[in-house]
């Protein structure tokens, strides 16, 4: 027997934000498929805590399950679960009140925003998943009974302003919720929800790691026409970042990976966390072994899935992960957010920025561990992924540190392996307390510079970095373990001591720049357009010339990079570098002492400068004039 219907209206400022909901608010409207299962999983929850301590309600949850039934001929779909159900003043306070609290300000701050991706952001933060129903229906009835009463109750509503509630009788335990679904609009984005296919593809893209079986009857027709119904399950049901790490095969870890990442080689690395106190969170996250073809390309999104309770949200979460993280596959399940939490609520939720903390220590700590015990594997992986870690040094401070430690890079010490920073400093020399480094286009290209001379010449180790992130980082670095990280091809070096292992005295050192005191000031000169100032090197052992930048300048390569990406910045003059014993260099300053006005003199000095931009790989500023002056030097000497 049933009760009276009693019709109750909704709030003024409830209608106008259901309306929103249904019209407005959500683009993708297959999602009412997974709040409602959400919904109903929740239910099942809270049946089986309180069967825990209520030994009365222990029959009622017996095969705990969510059922969908499609009805072609009425154009209903229901979604049906035995959990623990609502009472009548339960159904008035969560479903006849949309966002009790708050509502006034939600729908100020909607009229306030100038598009719906604005609304959509704001929404998120209310409770109003179970009214998304109305995108795709017309008519939606709610029939539930509570466990452990006696009474059921019958609510229905077509989302225009009122709802019908009255006691129904002889109703099982749990919720079943009924869509009278709207017709098929493409352009509107509804598709056909009584469609096996179509339910099968939402269940798997949302609720596929719902701990209950989540059950529909299909039928099946044989080989001889004959009809038959079954009933299938639709979700895996597995989980695996919800089950102890000691209860998970590798297969089954390699399994998962290469479903959600669809690389067919196994992990380098398999992280299992559970984090429990005032934002719970489980987390599996996994370290390719190969670098996928685009992880450089502007396209390229992080691989974190985000859940809540085993609900799929979203697919490339990037307030989960760094951006030079983004190689790292996995899935984080938070417990207590809101199933409709948007990704500009995600970037400044403070408990999110808490997890995305803890995630990436979790994800160097690996990395650190796995370099300590197994060189060979983290070798390959930094091979793979080192050039995007290495955009951490500019992109997180707060680990700068961390990822220091995990740099790997070629050095001049052994030509065919890396060497990290820690173990360049253990083999620095006595009285050593930089770490030398030049960058440049290749590795061949550096072991040649003209920059390399005295430096190789006294035995100290150089590292070799030739990614163009090297170019970045090593100036927003300033020391690892108190030990100053210094370009040979910037500013002055100081190596001591002369190669024949004697200290220049202050008299000789005087002495040649008294024989060089008028022409460095003419050189500088001359060559103003191409330098800001001509000196002496103490870097130079065999080659005549070299070109240097102040400490703080940016170098050659840097200026291109910023060009390339569109960003125009002031050409920076360098310094040109002599070496004051090279024949070349004594010769030019014989003939300028001999006859400073000389034409000649000025086209010596342009190929000298050529040449040292030539030598460390630079372009010339004008080839067919360094090409021609070089000719007719070649020719007067034959």
């Amino acid at each position: 027997m049933s009760g009276s219907v009693e019709t109750l209206e909704f709030q003024a400022e409830t209608r106008q934000l259901l309306r929103l909901v249904i019209h407005s608010i959500y683009s993708n409207k297959d999602i009412f498929l997974r709040e409602l299962i959400s919904n109903a999983s929740d239910a099942l929850d809270k049946l089986r805590l309180e069967s825990l301590t209520d030994s009365s309600l222990e029959t009622e949850s017996a095969d705990p399950h969510i059922a969908l039934e499609v009805d072609p001929e009425a154009r209903t779909l229901t979604v049906r679960d035995n959990g623990i159900g609502m009472t009548r003043e339960d159904l008035v306070e969560l479903i006849g009140t949309i966002a009790k609290s708050g509502t006034a300000g939600l729908l100020e701050k909607i009229k306030e925003s100038k598009d719906a991706a604005t609304a959509e952001n704001l929404i998120g933060q209310f409770g109003v998943g179970f009214y998304s129903a109305f995108m795709v229906a017309d008519q939606v009835t709610l029939l539930t009974r509570r466990a452990g009463t006696d009474t059921g109750t019958r609510w229905a509503s077509d989302g225009e302003g009122t709802y019908a509630i009255q006691s129904e009788d002889g109703l099982p335990v749990g919720t079943s919720v009924t869509l009278h679904l709207k017709p098929v609009d493409s352009e509107d984005g509804r598709a056909d929800y009584l469609s096996e296919s179509k339910i099968r593809q939402i269940v798997k893209q949302y609720s596929d790691f719902i701990r209950w079986p989540i059950r529909m009857a299909t039928e099946r027709t044989a080989a001889d026409g004959a009809t038959t119904r079954e009933t299938d399950t639709l979700n895996s049901m597995k989980a695996l970042w919800a089950r102890p790490r000691t209860e998970v095969s590798e297969e089954e870890y390699h399994e998962f990976y290469q479903q959600i990442s669809h690389d067919w080689l196994p992990p380098a690395e398999t992280i299992h966390m559970r984090a429990e106190g005032t934002f719970e969170y489980e987390a599996l996250l996994f370290i390719p072994s190969q670098a996928p073809f685009d992880l450089f390309s502007r396209e390229t999104k992080p691989g974190v899935q985000l859940y809540v309770k085993r609900v799929f949200i979203m697919d490339d979460c990037e307030a989960l992960m760094p951006n030079y993280l983004r190689f790292v596959k996995g899935v984080v399940d938070a417990h207590d957010l809101s199933l409709n939490v948007s990704r500009e609520i995600l970037q400044h939720d403070r408990q999110i920025h808490g997890v995305r903390r803890r995630l990436v220590k979790k994800v160097l700590g690996a990395l650190k561990d796995m370099q300590s015990k197994d060189a060979e594997r983290y070798a390959k992986v930094w091979e793979q992924f080192g050039r995007a870690l290495k955009e951490g040094l500019v992109e997180d401070t707060d680990n700068t540190e961390t990822l220091l430690q995990l740099v790997s890079a070629a050095s001049t010490h052994d030509p065919d392996r890396t060497t990290t920073l820690r173990e360049y400093v253990e083999r620095m020399k006595d009285g050593q307390d930089t770490i030398y480094y030049l960058t440049g286009e290749s590795r061949a290209m550096v072991e040649n510079s003209p920059h390399m001379e005295a430096v190789a010449a006294k035995g100290y180790e150089v590292l070799i970095l030739t990614d163009p992130v090297d170019e970045v980082w090593v100036d927003r670095v300033p020391a690892f373990d108190g030990h100053t990280l210094q370009s040979i091809a910037k500013g002055q070096v100081d190596l001591g001591e002369s190669t024949d292992g004697e200290k220049e005295d202050d008299a000789a050192k005087a002495q040649r720049e008294k024989d060089f005191a008028a022409l460095l000031p003419w050189l500088t000169t001359a060559l103003s357009e191409q330098v800001k100032e001509v000196r002496l090197s103490s870097r130079l052992t065999t080659s005549a010339a070299c070109i240097v930048g102040d400490a703080h300048d940016v170098t050659p390569t840097l200026e291109k990079m910023y060009r390339a990406m569109g960003q125009e910045i002031p050409t920076v003059k360098r310094i040109l570098e002599l070496n004051p014993s090279h024949p070349l260099v004594t010769a030019l300053r014989t003939a300028h002492d001999a006859d400073v006005d000389d034409p000649a003199l000025k086209e010596v000095a342009e190929l000298v400068y050529g040449s040292a931009l030539l030598a460390e790989g630079g372009d010339l500023p004008d080839p067919a004039r360094f090409t021609r002056l070089l000719a007719d030097r070649l020719a007067r000497t034959l």
